[in-house]
């Protein structure tokens, strides 16, 4: 019985590494405009026992989403060992464009994929180009699109890439900026008979009420700054709430539907948002099926070092385990993991997959 694999992985880390310290240099500004009076030290410090964020990546003053999308790609299919011509689609998942250092307009017309596919080189017409915008979620959606169109017949291969360069839509004056980096990953799907290879089931949810604002686009809180630059913003603790309460049952849902229990998976991918959130969320989920001891190492984590790159988060720490680059984090033939993201919208998505 056919099934979509994940045949080839690869991501691009960027060089420029920005640590808590840096963020020290001015004072941060609340919503209401005014500065926050606590000391910025005290400000990072607090933050990084919340988050787990150490560190983070930024693009070089040169690159663009679409250019670290071009690395992790050329790895990926090079992981794979297609011939690029062979793919049937390209998703690119992304927010915000290709953003150029100091200029916060973004560039999405041609769409990232197209740039990426002509970087690429591929010529064949019928490798059909197209982005997607669905918050952090947005690359694991791409694989959920990719198993529909394979089911459907439509495709066998397809590129499915998350890149962001979210340095150059932060305010540096909110403190929510230090979340956020830059960064690629990619992979290649093929649809193929696999074995018990594959995956299994997916789950995904809107939730587009009073959730639909909770990460959006508004300006600096910096008083004087030009009320005509948007940011991205972000509600906090509303996304941390939120998160908590609603990403378990989804990934429970999902489970459930591949007819898995929680004791047979070997690893959770989480979007690297939050360490605090995502430690919460594995907690809370194990607490649906009745279990508190939760088994070590079942969630790797990237964000202490990579920060949060939104897209790229799941794709880039999923091509770090594979290629046994985390040691505490090993994947073999039959192993069960479980995907899961949450992000602007509210969105939140689920897949299941057998290795």
């Amino acid at each position: 019985m056919s099934k979509t694999v994940i045949i080839g992985s690869g991501a691009y880390i960027p060089e420029e590494i920005k640590t808590n310290r840096d963020f020290t240099i001015h004072t941060f500004y609340g919503e209401d405009h005014l500065p926050i009076q606590t000391p910025p030290t005290e400000i990072t410090d607090k933050f990084q026992q919340i988050t787990g964020i150490e560190e983070r990546r930024y693009a070089s003053l040169e690159q663009t989403s679409s250019d670290l999308a071009y690395i992790a790609a050329q790895k990926a299919i090079q992981d794979s060992g297609i011939d690029p011509e062979t793919l049937d689609q390209i998703i690119f998942a992304h927010n915000y464009g290709d953003v150029t250092k100091h200029h916060i307009q973004t560039d999405a017309v041609p769409s990232l994929a197209s740039r990426l596919k002509q970087k690429l080189g591929i010529r064949n017409p019928y490798c059909v180009a197209y982005d997607i915008l669905f918050g952090c979620p947005g690359w694991l959606q791409g694989v959920i699109h990719s198993d529909a169109f394979f089911k459907a017949g439509i495709a066998k291969r397809i590129l499915v890439v998350g890149s962001e360069t979210l340095s150059r839509v932060i305010d540096p004056y909110d403190r929510d900026s230090m979340i956020f980096s830059d960064g690629a990953g990619a992979t290649v799907l093929e649809y193929k008979d696999s074995g018990e290879t594959g995956i299994l089931s997916s789950s995904v949810q809107s939730h587009c009420v009073d959730e639909a604002s909770y990460i959006n686009f508004g300006k600096s809180y910096f008083p004087d700054s030009d009320p005509r630059v948007r940011y991205i913003k972000m509600k906090g603790r509303k996304v941390y709430e939120y998160a908590i309460k609603n990403v378990p049952a989804a990934m429970k849902d999902c489970l459930d539907k591949a007819g898995v229990d929680i004791k047979d998976v070997k690893k959770v991918f989480i979007h690297q948002a939050n360490e605090k959130m995502d430690e919460g969320i594995i907690r809370t989920l194990f607490k649906l099926y009745g279990l508190k001891d939760i088994p070590d190492h079942i969630m790797p984590m990237s964000i202490h070092k990579l920060g949060n790159s939104s897209v790229a988060t799941i794709p880039t720490l999923y091509d770090l385990v594979i290629h046994d680059k985390m040691p505490d984090h090993k994947l073999a033939q039959g192993d069960i993991i479980l995907f899961a993201s949450v992000g602007a919208g509210m969105n939140i998505n689920a897949v299941c997959y057998r290795v």
